[in-house]
């Protein structure tokens, strides 16, 4: 059967990160974005990152953040993969010895292709909306028709993600991962128990139609 891969992101206390693996996620995202309401320090992701259990990703999320800034966390902080969210380089991303994925934040017109293609070692690619001044966490949706098309990367689908349009997303694009910061929260950096339940339940619904789809064809 289809199964989709669940990140939270954004999570910002051990309380947060632990109900969101009771829930069913896959992995979860430590932000270390000054700018960001879901910022974290290295302390604090350190004490988060050791209270999740094993076979649960833990993710850093960089964006533009100096080597040696990167560095100096990733040796504080028990990190499986990075997310690099900025105008990193292929190059920049591949030098910290851990699986990365990058971050598109895509516009009209934008060939995704392309930009994948470009992405040499990585483990995937995160399609977020495009606004100004704003390299994630938007909470707004793009054109889901512009990644319904084949890709060199596996996809993580971001960008303004809940439990009411996640299963029209899936159906569209197809991702093998969602990714939902917003969408779940009860504030900017509080998670709400309830929306993140009725949200996985969602993916894993659209799982079972979508499998069924696919058995069918």
């Amino acid at each position: 059967m289809t199964h989709t891969r669940i990140k939270i992101c954004g999570i910002t206390s051990v309380a947060d990160a632990r109900t969101a693996v009771d829930c069913g996620a896959d992995a979860i995202g430590l932000v270390f974005y000054a700018s960001s309401s879901r910022a974290v320090t290295a302390a604090q992701a350190a004490d988060i990152a050791r209270s999740v259990p094993p076979f649960v990703s833990v993710v850093a999320l960089f964006v533009d953040e100096p080597a040696d800034s990167v560095r100096r966390i990733l040796e504080q902080v028990p990190v499986d993969m990075v997310q690099f969210h900025g105008r990193e380089t292929a190059e920049f991303c591949a030098q910290f010895h851990r699986p990365w994925i990058k971050a598109l934040r895509v516009q009209p017109g934008m060939d995704i292709a392309a930009c994948c293609a470009g992405l040499h070692g990585a483990r995937g690619v995160l399609l977020d909306s495009w606004q100004p001044g704003l390299p994630g966490g938007t909470g707004k949706t793009f054109d889901w028709t512009l990644a319904n098309r084949e890709l060199s990367l596996p996809v993580v689908l971001a960008g303004g993600l809940d439990e009411s349009n996640v299963g029209r997303a899936m159906a569209l694009v197809r991702p093998d991962a969602v990714d939902v910061s917003g969408g779940v929260e009860r504030s900017p950096g509080r998670k709400d128990p309830g929306k993140i339940t009725r949200f996985i339940a969602a993916v894993r619904a659209a799982d079972v139609l979508l499998g069924g789809a696919t058995d069918d064809n």
